[in-house]
């Protein structure tokens, strides 16, 4: 398929009878930089080079020019249309590309040239593959263990809706970070993420841990889309349940006039208060900031995530050993 052809590759097709909603002007403590150094533009032109998509670029992460200064970038394998259409999500959407085969030495070959110590992967939606792309995923890491045995590995897969075996694919890969983001409340659903299923994607945390409990799981949501505190707390309750380690909490931002509208901004109170509440539910890490995104500051948190399970081996509160990442 050729990617380029606009009537192949639609932005957001599915979003056009949605009613525009402006975005709302940003409170100060959102507001970022433009991106702007020399590091950034090198990592943008290693990504060209190397035919590889960011999460970064496709999503609009606000915290780009941060993450990019630093070589740090989270790879967006199986292409960059994802079949499904998320109210939330600026991923463009539509028929998806051909699979690469060389995309996973692509990958391997980007983190060796940045020299990056933590690797996070992530993907569009493939529901239109027999394995959701969990071989895709799976190669990958084998891949980048052979051009970077000391790299440690973060996944940010899809839920692989019933596409059996996926998620045996993708844990026997070993990665050192299972993450699958549950993005809203339950109720939020419908609106936000009408192809997904919420008990479906807790069942895909608790399943990683029955298939590797030493695995690291991790899972984030968005506030801002309409929940109230009480839903925010009952996902904490059923994430503990399924035994996930690492918590990420941040400001949902409405990405153009017809995505699910913002329902408000969340202070950076309100940030502290969830960060402090979840730890205490048991979480070994929170991340609870307005511009928290699933791969912020990622490598940093992977070591401080092990330091805290060691904390909590040895009979410590790892919140106590300050172990647990401040509010942004």
């Amino acid at each position: 398929m050729n990617v380029s052809d606009p009537s192949a590759r639609l932005r957001h097709p599915e979003k056009a009878d949605r009613p525009a909603t402006p975005t709302p002007r940003k409170p100060a403590w959102i507001r970022v930089k433009a991106p702007v150094s020399r590091e950034y533009h090198d990592t943008r032109q290693l990504m060209r080079r190397l035919g590889l998509h960011t999460v970064c670029e496709e999503a609009a992460c606000p915290n780009i020019g941060e993450c990019w200064t630093q070589k740090h970038a989270t790879v967006m394998i199986l292409g960059s249309v994802c079949t499904r259409a998320c109210a939330f999500c600026n991923v463009a959407t539509g028929r998806p590309d051909q699979l690469d085969p060389h995309e996973p030495a692509h990958v391997a070959e980007a983190v060796a040239e940045l020299g990056l110590s933590h690797l996070v992967v992530t993907s569009v939606d493939r529901d239109d593959l027999p394995d959701g792309g969990a071989g895709q995923f799976a190669e990958v890491i084998r891949r980048v263990r052979e051009a970077a045995p000391e790299t440690t590995i973060e996944v940010l897969t899809p839920d692989f809706l019933r596409k059996p075996g996926a998620i045996e694919t993708v844990v026997e890969a070993r990665p050192d970070v299972y993450n699958h983001n549950l993005e809203t409340v339950p109720r939020l659903y419908r609106p936000v993420r009408p192809g997904a299923r919420y008990f479906h994607s807790l069942r895909l945390l608790a399943r990683v841990k029955e298939l590797d409990p030493a695995m690291f799981t991790k899972s984030g949501i968005m506030v801002g889309l309409g929940e109230d505190k009480d839903e925010v707390l009952q996902v904490m309750d059923d994430l503990r349940a399924a035994e996930v380690d690492f918590l990420t909490i941040g400001q949902y931002l409405q990405p153009t006039p017809r995505h699910h509208p913002v329902d408000r901004f969340v202070t950076p109170d309100e940030f502290e208060q969830y960060r402090r509440l979840a730890l205490g539910k048991g979480f070994l890490m929170v991340a609870s900031s307005p511009l928290t995104r699933s791969s912020y500051h990622a490598g940093e948190d992977f070591k401080r995530l092990r330091a805290a399970r060691e904390a909590r081996l040895r009979g410590e509160d790892p919140a106590d050993t300050a172990l647990d990442v401040p509010a942004q």
